[in-house]
Formats: structure tokens, sequence, C-alpha cells
């Protein structure tokens, strides 16, 4: 293993409830699990204290939160598993974004996206510009699933092509969080 591996935030972006998200991100975990150079921490946001959807207080009160604020300042990195919905991304999937500034910047953010003809791409495009305004540095490839992608275990019935996605964006996510790191380490990060 190495020495320092990056530590992986993969954030479940569906409503709570959801089916297809948690499956999706399993399969996901899996495959980041196989490297030896990433340590996962997954932030469901379908179990647990709701985000709710109504009007964000600030600050936001610590019992909806006290459970993923640790997990996103300690991560050098980020995978925002998320569907589409009316060609966007979840409310609670927001509102956990909004809720947090700095835990954002100078990290590098993948995604995974799922729903409907555009495979959730439009929801990531969405995605890409609120991170960019967090100062994060949204990841170029997105692993992306269009319609009824995985059987009834839980995997992709496109394997081959599925594990090839994932592994590409997950090598750029890791390039990306151990620059950054060190970076952040030799210069603190200033907005």
């Amino acid at each position: 293993m190495p020495e320092h591996p990056i530590r992986l935030a993969v954030i479940i972006g569906s409503v709570p409830g959801s089916s297809t998200g948690p499956v999706i991100a399993r399969w996901f975990v899996g495959e980041a699990r196989q490297r030896d150079d990433i340590r996962i921490d997954v932030v469901d946001l379908t179990t647990g204290p709701p985000l709710s959807m109504a009007r964000p207080t600030w600050p936001p009160k610590m019992s909806a939160l006290e459970t993923i604020s640790p997990s996103l300042a300690a991560a050098d990195a980020f995978v925002i598993v998320t569907p589409e919905y009316n060609r966007s991304f979840p409310a609670v999937l927001k509102n956990a974004i909004d809720w947090h500034f700095t835990e954002w910047h100078a990290k590098p953010v993948g995604f995974v996206s799922y729903g409907g003809r555009s495979g959730g791409l439009r929801a990531v495009e969405q995605l890409r510009m609120v991170f960019g305004e967090l100062h994060a540095v949204p990841i170029r490839d997105v692993v992306s699933f269009h319609g009824r992608c995985f059987d009834e275990h839980g995997r992709p019935h496109d394997r081959e092509g599925c594990d090839a996605a994932a592994k590409g964006m997950l090598d750029q996510l890791s390039w990306w969080a151990r620059a950054l790191r060190d970076a952040r380490a030799a210069r603190p990060y200033q907005t």
C-alpha cells in the first residue's frame, strides 16, 4: 500500500429511499476498493438525518451534518453519485453542497451519473459549474449509466466497459488529488 493513500469521499446524492443510487454506488465503491492508493469514506445522503429541502439556515443545524461534515473536510477528493431529475440533480445533494464551503476548496471531484436518456450527464454539467464556483476541480471523465444497466446482482451488464470507465476516472482523480494535496501542503489555498 502506498505510504499516503488519498482519502476519497464517495457521496451518494440520490433522494432518500432511492434504490438505484445505492446499487450504482456499491458497484463503484467496489471498483475503487481494488486500488491500494485510495481509502474510501461513503457519505450516503439516502439514509441518516435528512438534509431538509426547506430553506437552509445558517449555520446549519449540526444534527443534520455531524455525520457528513468531518468526512468532507478530511477528504482529498470526491466522487458524486447522482441521478438526473428534471435535467438537474436532487435538492438533497444541492443542500449538502451548499452547507459546506472550504471543504471543497482545491480538491478534485469526479462524477458517476445515471438517469434518463442522457445518463445523468445534464446533472453533471450543472454540478461542474457549482463545484467550479466552490474552487473545486471537476474531473473531465465521467462514468455514466443510461437506462437499466445493472443486473439483479448489482453488476453492470457491460462490466468490462464500466470497469474501464471507472478505472480511467479514478486514475485522473488520483493524479489530481495527489497534485492538489501536495500543493495545499506547500502553500495553503486562498480564496
